[in-house]
């Protein structure tokens, strides 16, 4: 990648991002809402054994954000979650993956806004009601909701640009909140009784360890590792900063999240037990740390705590509307979705209908996904999926590209890049029918949305994007396997048909047939160098 004098890429590109600002960028985004309620939710999935949940989900998140540090170290591009497919499996397999993406994208912002309600709603309670066990948006919350995301879309259509996530003292406060938490609360009271209460270490055997990976906001809370990729194109040595940001970011996020869990089981009273784990409710659990801060008499920390469940969840929130808005502009750029996205308010430098569209959406979100835990899923398993397809690239690079040179290099690349995209079928798998589906049904809208522009530029005269079919053909039985899979599986809703024993062994054996078709139906070599160009 040419750099010029300036530290500006010769695309326009800025680089002026240095190795602690873009660790800063990952580690902003991997500390959110997940740390404000994910150890509820996972406690309450898993029990104590919910401390296993957290080091499996960082280390099959690790595991992918090793793949993505040679991708990223090879292709230091903006936007390379998305990018990479179109590199390797063309235009149709690149406009999937930046669907679901965007579908991961799209959700954020609801999200960190229930996460934000969740917790004000232990001093404004009318904010929720509980339905089917679960805390949701009252109509007033649903209205409160609706202005946050309202004044998301109006910051980012003044082309103002929130330092929530970037600006280093705020990450450092959303270090420091988090960090300072679990010493307090291990120092003050810790019950090491609580490991074993109300059926052992492992009350729900391992399908609720399994479970909560995936639903309980465990791999949602890893997932914002993907800053260090999406500002890969503004870092000043992206070969050394990409894969030193990607792979410390989640080992800092696996060490906080563990002593934090553990900290949330010890703290509380052997008294919130008497109803099981799966029933654990006590004063404050729409905000737990906040709730048992106050409870030990910890009122300073409470007030902190809050003030950090504006700052943390608002500032993602912020960021990703306008990141979904720029990920809309650049689909429509591409062709991929109608030009109208790509429409730019000539005074404030803004895609306007694209931020407004992501507001609109934002809004029909909350009605299926009321609270932050049924949403957490869908997330999780958007994000997850959009990243899958990183194994793919990577073994197809290691044949189309074999000269190119990668700063870093996974070691062992092909067995790992398996096995990473087994695990990410696992995690989707472990999400649950009752999420997949609609996960599934988002996507075909998406196809169905690509074909109504493509139809319509075909009409108009414009000129065609290449679609890639036989390259791209391996989505087809990917996205229609998976579904089958999850619909017959003991996750989530699913018919039981498929027992957890041998759901291993059908996922291994599904992944590497989908793995195979992929790796046989690549671009050729000179295909996939069209597409790459002059990365400079």
């Amino acid at each position: 990648m040419a750099v010029n004098s300036t530290g500006s890429s010769s695309t326009g590109l800025r680089r002026g991002m240095g190795p602690i600002g873009l660790l800063f960028a990952a580690l902003g985004g991997i500390i959110g809402s997940g740390w404000l309620l994910g150890s509820l939710s996972a406690a309450q999935t898993a029990g104590p054994a919910a401390l296993i949940s957290w080091i499996i989900g960082g280390l099959a998140v690790l595991l992918i954000a090793l793949i993505y540090a040679e991708l990223g170290s090879m292709f230091p591009v903006a936007g390379g979650v998305a990018r990479y497919p179109q590199y390797s499996h063309g235009s149709l397999a690149s406009f999937s993956m930046g669907w679901i993406s965007w579908l991961a994208y799209v959700t954020v912002a609801p999200i960190e806004v229930e996460a934000t309600i969740q917790y004000a709603s232990n001093y404004l309670p009318n904010l929720l009601h509980t339905a089917g066990g679960q805390a949701v948006l009252s109509p007033v919350g649903y209205l409160v909701a609706a202005l946050l995301m309202l004044l998301f879309t109006w910051i980012n259509y003044l082309g103002v640009r929130s330092l929530s996530l970037t600006n280093s003292t705020i990450t450092w406060w959303k270090l420091i909140i988090p960090t300072l938490t679990f010493l307090v609360l291990l120092a003050v009271s810790f019950h090491g009784s609580n490991l074993s209460a109300q059926g052992g270490f492992a009350p729900y055997g391992l399908q609720g360890i399994l479970s909560a990976v995936s639903t309980s906001g465990i791999v949602f809370s890893y997932l914002g590792f993907r800053q260090a990729v999406e500002l890969a194109g503004e870092t000043t040595n992206p070969q050394r900063n990409v894969p030193m940001a990607l792979i410390w970011s989640v080992v800092i996020g696996i060490v906080i999240y563990f002593f934090l869990q553990l900290a949330f089981l010890g703290a509380l009273q052997p008294g919130d037990l008497a109803k099981g784990w799966g029933s654990l409710s006590f004063t404050g659990s729409f905000g737990p740390f906040a709730g048992i801060a106050g409870t030990l008499g910890l009122g300073w920390l409470a007030v902190l705590l809050y003030i950090d469940a504006i700052v943390s969840p608002g500032g993602t929130g912020l960021i990703y509307t306008g990141s979904t808005a720029r990920l809309s502009y650049a689909m429509a750029r591409n062709g991929y979705i109608p030009s109208i996205f790509a429409q730019i308010n000539p005074r404030t430098g803004v895609p306007v209908f694209s931020i407004l569209f992501t507001f609109i959406i934002g809004l029909i979100v909350f009605l299926p996904f009321p609270s932050w835990q049924s949403l957490v899923g869908f997330i999780s398993s958007a994000s997850v999926m959009s990243y899958g397809v990183g194994p793919l690239v990577l073994i197809a690079m290691r044949r189309q590209d074999p000269k190119r040179v990668r700063p870093y290099r996974l070691p062992a690349g092909n067995f790992w890049a398996t096995v990473g995209f087994i695990v990410v079928n696992l995690i989707i798998y472990w999400t649950g029918w009752a999420t997949d589906e609609k996960l599934f049904l988002a996507i075909a809208l998406g196809l169905i949305l690509f074909a109504i522009s493509y139809s319509g530029m075909r009409s108009s005269g414009k000129a065609l994007p290449k679609v890639d079919w036989v390259s791209g053909a391996w989505i087809w039985p990917y996205f229609i396997g998976m579904a089958i899979i999850s619909y017959l599986g003991t996750f989530g809703g699913g018919t039981g048909f498929i027992s957890l024993g041998w759901s291993f062994v059908v996922i291994i054996i599904f992944s590497l047939l989908i793995l195979w078709m992929a790796t046989a139906n690549r671009l050729s070599d000179a295909q996939a160098a069209e597409y790459i160009g002059d990365l400079s």
